[in-house]
């Protein structure tokens, strides 16, 4: 029998998988409203006139009192006033999805400030409506591929990811791809095997392969002799011990804090919160799937909010979205290929987005320890301006007696320049060092592009040296690291050495960089006897 074709690349994801394979083209994404006042499949108008048939068709199974309620909330989606509100926002060049959500927020704001209780009360069925074509144009982005199949393709969007079934086990391949890239950050956090960097290859939709993201290799055909079956599904050579607690201490005594990175929310449900510091980093931008997702305060409220309950008081640093750049969002008609336009300068750009995420996060803040990351900041005026942003919907939120609470605010240590000059940022509260995009502005290298995973270690020592100064201008405010430098016990040494004491890992990666801090002393040397 033929000897299996064994390809070697980088692995970005441990562990080891086998399968059949899928073979991926460029993913068609759904059709999605992405231009002013656009008509046809996938538009807001698709998405009001399916809300409407749906509502029709549970008018005819329910009772009078609740037929009079969703015929007056049809009529509210046929009102011709809002859709003249709508169009003119649009005519003013505001998005379609966020001229008609502004224009339904107006309404609702109408009816909670009317003196009959009776009106105001129908404010809650405007909202009804409002999230339900929410919800219509979300949809599901990309199609999804076999469960328990290996990927194989150029690449792989993160919402295509997050929307695939990993319970069967299954891979990933990349023909090129990074292992600093966003979908490697998943694929650990879920401890799925990933390898990237093959270089295009032929194989058969319905050949085997499997893969070991550990050593970085694919190996085709693996019924050929010499492949022995695969061990379940995230087996990893790490050692796999539970961590009991997110408070440990250095060999020598010296408290640390181990702490989460979350991507997909509905991840939490299956780690015990005892087990960690609370969330270092929850990845908001992971959780929007198109346009349509930011604009639905609701939905963003109760990921929030169950994030805040599962923690149980213990910290929980969410980041506001970090989308542009190299995180396109689907319906987004803004340049956001360009490197700037990302983080906070896109948010600022395009405050309706914003907005939406800031009273999501205030109402859901009295429900835990919320923590607000500003991600890619460069200047303190950027932070000033969110501040702002912040304390108008706070009083927005006050004048419609709404419950909320103003978190602490702080920001990502990720662009060079505020690294540099972090003693000037005394409006944030705390400081968080993002390593990816440190590393990769360092390097001056494409997130994605296979140079920045050539330089990443030889970038590492600058990485260093860089926390190390940064660390000594931040006045004593409270400092994480939360990037994949922080999950690489090599790194650790060096970075406790630099004065780090709370870091926020992946889930998988948490056994391992726990056992490797209390072998080390807060110095970073290694403890005597090991």
């Amino acid at each position: 029998m033929a000897e299996p074709l064994k390809l070697q690349a980088t692995g970005a994801s441990p562990g080891i998988a086998s399968g059949q394979v899928y073979l991926a083209e460029r993913s068609a994404l759904v059709s999605m409203p992405v231009a002013p006042g656009a008509s046809g499949p996938g538009t807001l108008a698709d998405a009001v006139e399916t809300a409407i048939a749906a509502l029709q068709h549970l008018a005819d199974r329910v009772d009078g009192e609740s037929r009079d309620i969703i015929d007056f909330q049809i009529e509210v989606l046929r009102d011709p006033t809002i859709a003249e509100m709508t169009e003119k926002r649009v005519s003013a060049g505001e998005h379609t999805v966020f001229a008609w959500v502004a224009a339904i927020d107006a309404h609702i704001a109408e009816l909670e400030d009317a003196d009959e209780e009776e009106v105001r009360a129908r404010a809650v069925d405007i909202l009804d409506i409002k999230n339900r074509v929410l919800g219509n144009l979300s949809g599901t982005p990309v199609e999804d591929f076999p469960a328990g199949s290996i990927f194989v393709g150029k690449d792989i969007e993160p919402s295509r990811f997050l929307g695939h079934d990993w319970s069967r086990g299954g891979g990933i391949v990349l023909f090129g791809g990074s292992a600093s890239g966003h979908v490697a950050l998943l694929a650990r956090a879920k401890f799925i095997p990933m390898v990237v960097g093959c270089g295009r290859f032929d194989v058969a939709t319905d050949s085997q392969v499997r893969i070991d993201g550990d050593a970085g290799t694919v190996f085709l055909d693996t019924q050929a002799e010499g492949i022995s079956s695969a061990p379940a599904r995230g087996q990893s050579r790490t050692d796999a011990a539970a961590i009991n607690h997110g408070k440990l201490q250095t060999s020598d005594g010296v408290p640390i804090l181990l702490s989460i990175n979350v991507n997909d929310p509905w991840e939490i449900a299956s780690i015990d919160a005892a087990t960690a510091a609370g969330i270092g980093l929850l990845r908001s931008e992971f959780a929007v799937r198109s346009l349509a997702d930011t604009a639905n305060e609701d939905k963003q409220f109760q990921i929030y909010r169950r994030a805040l309950e599962w923690a149980g008081g213990k910290p929980v640093t969410i980041r506001m979205l970090d989308i542009g750049g190299d995180k396109p969002l689907a319906g987004l008609e803004d340049d956001s290929g360009a490197m700037g336009m990302r983080g906070i300068r896109l948010l600022l750009a395009r405050p309706e987005i914003a907005r939406v995420q800031v009273r999501a996060l205030l109402r859901a803040a009295p429900f835990g320890n919320l923590r607000v990351l500003l991600p890619m900041v460069t200047f303190p005026s950027e932070i000033d301006d969110m501040r702002r942003i912040f304390a108008e919907e706070t009083g927005l939120l006050l004048r419609r007696k709404i419950a909320h609470r103003l978190p602490q605010i702080g920001m990502m240590v990720e662009v060079p320049a505020a690294a540099l000059m972090l003693d000037t940022f005394d409006n944030a509260e705390f400081f968080s060092f993002g390593t990816n995009d440190l590393a990769q502005y360092l390097a001056a290298s494409a997130r994605d592009g296979s140079d920045l995973s050539a330089y990443r270690d030889k970038a590492a020592p600058a990485v260093v040296r860089l926390i190390t100064q940064a660390m000594t201008l931040a006045a004593g405010k409270p400092v994480s690291i939360c990037g994949d430098m922080a999950g690489d016990p090599s790194a650790l040494p060096a970075l406790l050495a630099a004065g780090l004491r709370h870091f926020s890992v992946a889930p998988a990666q948490r056994p391992a960089i726990g056992s490797a801090l209390v072998g080390l002393n807060a110095d970073g040397t290694r403890a005597a006897g090991d």
